[in-house]
């Protein structure tokens, strides 16, 4: 199968909680909650569900003491590592690392004296936790707007070296950076020039890219040309949507510029009248049915034989439909499937090739279709 391989940036490698950013890890994508952190069920709830979707990392905004309080309830209960989004107050900072916060986000350039800076970097090294600079466009200092007029890359950039310059002032070279913006080209470029100036790992996000469709398109655009170009460590698509679909979006990303293979791959035709079942109904059937698994699979689901059988073949299960249609395993044709029948055999061959995998360790092995 025809495939490119992307050469990444090399960056200093991270670790928040037990998931390595930056060096040769894979990629992490992110999430974040969107209930109220006081409420411990329910953000642990949305933290459960953002894990079973395949989120890496999860982060947690952390507005108050009380929040903070919460958070070391909700840490203690959480599957996966956590980032504290902590806006200038440098208690909070203290008080979420005692309680295990993975990652501090927070500006070293908003917590105000020299000797609060301190104590934040200090615990954070105390605690063997990285921190994370988050530089937003709609968020720039206020000389820098003078400066600049406008949010620039440029100025993206300057802001994110005024923060970089304390923490390596402070011997500190545990962060990671990131540089938002809603516009694409602004982010993109951003990105492009600090790449090439800090050896620091690289968070990528579109902010406040949209609702669910127009913000995946936003999103896959904007980072699929960072991503492309070798930049990125770890990512969140940021949308007006369920934490669930920010994940699963960034696994679609990722999987389409072979940056990582997490998940069931499904290819599909759009169906057309040649169809000889309802490919979209089968489609959006086996996307639930699959949700689950972690493991990575390439699914053909064709609706005709112009374009089915060539396919099926090239796919881990493929089916191509026609007078009969016909289910393909690792590129043979297998049997012939009715309509009715066409999504509990994809789901029963998907499940038996990754039970296979599993008693193999994990390698990729050929098996014959299931009976």
């Amino acid at each position: 199968m025809f495939k490119v391989e992307i050469p990444r940036r090399k960056s200093r490698q991270i670790m928040v909680g037990n998931v390595a950013v930056g060096g040769d890890a894979p990629i992490s994508v992110q999430t974040m909650t969107n209930t109220e952190t006081t409420d411990v069920d329910a953000t642990v709830a949305q933290i459960e569900r953002a894990a079973r979707a395949g989120a890496d990392i999860v982060r947690v905004s952390v507005p108050s003491m009380d929040a903070a309080e919460a958070f070391g309830l909700i840490r203690k209960r959480s599957p996966v590592p956590l980032i504290t989004d902590i806006h200038f107050d440098y208690k909070i900072a203290l008080r979420v690392a005692e309680l295990g916060a993975d990652c501090l986000r927070i500006n070293p350039g908003n917590i105000g004296r020299e000797d609060r800076v301190q104590a934040v970097v200090q615990s954070a090294k105390d605690h063997g936790i990285p921190i994370r600079i988050g530089v937003n466009a709609g968020s720039l200092e206020k000389d820098l707007q003078k400066k600049y007029g406008e949010p620039t890359p440029e100025a993206l950039v300057e802001s994110a070296l005024r923060h970089i310059e304390i923490l390596e002032r402070l011997n500190f070279p545990d962060f990671k950076v990131s540089l938002k913006a809603s516009e694409i080209f602004m982010t993109v470029e951003a990105y492009k020039l600090l790449a090439s100036q800090i050896e620091q790992p690289l968070h990528l996000g579109i902010t406040e890219a949209g609702g669910l469709r127009s913000g995946s398109v936003k999103s896959a655009i904007g980072l699929g040309m960072i991503l492309a170009s070798g930049i990125g460590d770890t990512i969140r698509v940021s949308l007006a949507a369920d934490p669930v679909e920010e994940v699963k979006v960034g696994f679609d990303i990722l999987k389409s510029l072979h940056l990582r293979n997490k998940g069931i791959n499904i290819i599909a035709c759009p169906s057309c009248s040649r169809q000889e079942f309802d490919v979209i109904k089968t489609v959006n059937a086996l996307e639930q049915r699959l949700e689950d698994v972690m493991e990575h699979l390439d699914v053909a689901v064709l609706g005709c034989v112009v374009n089915g059988p060539g396919e099926a073949r090239e796919a881990d299960i493929g089916l191509a439909g026609g007078s009969p249609n016909l289910l393909y395993v690792e590129g043979k044709p297998s049997y012939k499937v009715t309509e009715a029948e066409i999504v509990d055999q994809i789901e029963r061959q998907v499940r038996a090739k990754i039970a296979a995998m599993k008693e193999s360790g994990g390698k990729i092995i050929s098996i014959k279709a299931v009976d």
